[in-house]
């Protein structure tokens, strides 16, 4: 390994890049310029731009305070084995055969090993984030997940909770974790059950407990201004400030306008940790998905209670809370790789060009080091879409539980029971059938990564290195062994798969020769996937 240093050189195409990354850093440390063979392509970054890798020429983009609203690291591997990192935020651009990069406070590090993405990936895994030996909890892999949120959205509430558990059963569908999402507490930073809504949630933990679900509840790190916790942490220096110092800041979200709580203060650490055992121990609650946590929500002049910490750091300091909870989930995430977190992808639209991202994107979250990771929800996140009936895409929700079935998670929000025909709820039942068929495997793979850092799911270029799939966004690998490959377009019967050499075993059992691509027509409940032989 060695550490490059190099001069930034008065190049007009790079005047705005370095303009922004002055401005945009505090102390520039290390800048530096390299050069690309024609048959090399990089990875790395942000997982929000993993459908548009290997990057591509005019791609930019400055990591400080900027995590794309998903996971990220300060990383980029390339299919000839080299690896670049630094341990504070870079920024980088693609000219040609030339990448332009700067960091902040750190030395930009330089390594090669072997020649292929899986040797540069395992020489970054190895060397900059570990492995821990753990994963999260089993059952977030075992079964499906079932979140509350497109149901009930805001209105989260006993009777209904309760009753979409009893209809996850009565359908035909295996309980597993259930997510009660945003809006069951009193308020953000009042961290119980709103009375209003919840006359009894002991009881109905216990119930879910009986039915075979764990629980995990939806939280944040924002404070409502002005409630008795606000004022109480206020007094505590609990919460992030303003550059004055003088008065807590008051971040705008996508519910609203809050202060913040200061994950670098071990005060504001141990408050909120009581918070959630206290829930814990009150109601049997079993889990937490940890919400928000961006880094661009601390990018603006403020006091904290490390007072160097970047946007970057406050990120990092909520994501290191998390190592409490093994039944956790994260969507913002920051130099956590390795670590025992679920990584949800961020929140994705009821529509076609979201499901084609749910592949690449995902592929990308494995090479940056989150191999417990979840494809949003099934059908997307995004609730208007399923209030009228009408507007939902029955082909959309049966191909988006098909990308799901082979990946490391899988959830459903919105009940196929209620938006799906029939026929389209038996597709969907069938691709959690394949799913079930496969835990095992994909549980062994789940233990590995815990051990190794290697992907659960893989891209084909890291799997089959050098043969022309670097560009492949459509198939994925499960290990080492299992090649899927969803259909992922509206209305469409027909897909080309490729296979590489070797030989391959279709579920009916056929035997195909690798080395080549082939034609397969699909039906609305099949989905294409092959066992390497």
């Amino acid at each position: 390994m060695i550490t490059l240093k190099k001069s930034l050189q008065n190049k007009l195409f790079f005047g705005f890049i370095i303009l922004f990354t002055i401005q945009m850093f505090p102390q520039q440390k290390d800048s530096l310029e390299i050069k690309t063979t024609t048959d090399e392509h990089w990875w790395g970054g942000a997982v929000w731009d993993g459908h548009i890798m290997p990057l591509e020429n005019g791609y930019s983009i400055n990591l400080y305070g900027n995590n794309k609203g998903n996971q990220a690291q300060p990383l980029l591997i390339s299919d000839k084995g080299r690896v670049i990192w630094s341990e504070d935020p870079i920024s980088y651009a693609i000219n040609g055969d030339q990448i332009l990069l700067t960091s902040l406070g750190s030395d930009i590090e330089i390594s090669s090993s072997g020649s292929t993405l899986k040797e540069a990936f395992s020489y970054a895994s190895h060397k900059y984030f570990p492995a821990s030996g753990k994963h999260p909890d089993n059952l977030l892999f075992e079964q499906p997940q079932y979140n509350t949120w497109i149901e009930l959205v805001y209105n989260q509430n006993q009777d209904d909770i309760l009753k979409y558990a009893h209809a996850i059963i009565s359908n035909g569908f295996s309980p597993g974790v259930i997510m009660i999402d945003d809006n069951w507490q009193e308020d953000y930073g009042k961290w119980d059950f709103h009375q209003g809504r919840f006359a009894d949630p002991k009881k109905m933990v216990d119930t879910l407990h009986e039915l075979g679900f764990k629980v995990m509840l939806w939280v944040c790190p924002f404070v409502s201004p002005d409630s008795d916790v606000y004022r109480d942490l206020e007094k505590k220096g609990y919460l992030i400030k303003t550059k004055e110092g003088d008065f807590p800041l008051i971040v705008k979200w996508w519910n609203g306008a809050s202060a913040v709580l200061d994950f670098t203060n071990p005060g504001a650490v141990a408050w909120f940790d009581g918070q959630l055992k206290g829930l814990q121990e009150k109601y049997g609650v079993d889990g937490y998905k940890l919400d928000a946590g961006d880094s661009y929500f601390y990018n603006t002049p403020l006091t904290s209670f490390d007072a160097s910490a970047t946007p970057n750091d406050h990120t990092y300091s909520f994501q290191q809370f998390g190592l409490k909870y093994p039944l956790n989930e994260y969507r913002a995430t920051w130099k956590m790789g390795g670590q025992p977190l679920a990584q949800r992808l961020h929140d994705k639209g009821h529509n076609w060009e979201d499901l084609t991202k749910l592949i690449p994107q995902i592929t990308l979250q494995g090479l940056l080091g989150y191999p417990f990771n979840c494809p949003d929800m099934i059908g997307g996140g995004e609730y208007g879409s399923f209030i009228d009936l009408k507007s939902i895409d029955q082909e959309l929700i049966v191909r988006s539980a098909q990308v799901h079935a082979l990946m490391p998670m899988m959830q459903f929000s919105v009940a196929p029971w209620r938006v799906l025909n029939v026929q389209n709820l038996e597709a969907v039942k069938k691709a959690v059938a394949i799913r079930k068929e496969y835990t095992p495997i994909i549980m062994e793979l789940v233990k590995n990564a815990a051990i190794t850092g290697e992907p659960v799911v893989r891209s084909m270029e890291y799997e089959f290195p050098h043969q022309g799939y670097f560009n492949i966004k459509d198939q994925f690998m499960l290990g080492s062994n299992i090649l899927v490959a969803p259909l992922l377009e509206k209305g469409k019967t027909k897909r080309l798969v490729a296979l590489p050499k070797g030989k391959w075993k279709t579920p009916e059992g056929k035997i195909l020769k690798g080395g080549k691509t082939y034609p397969f027509t699909v039906a609305l409940d099949q989905l294409l996937y092959f066992e390497r032989i």
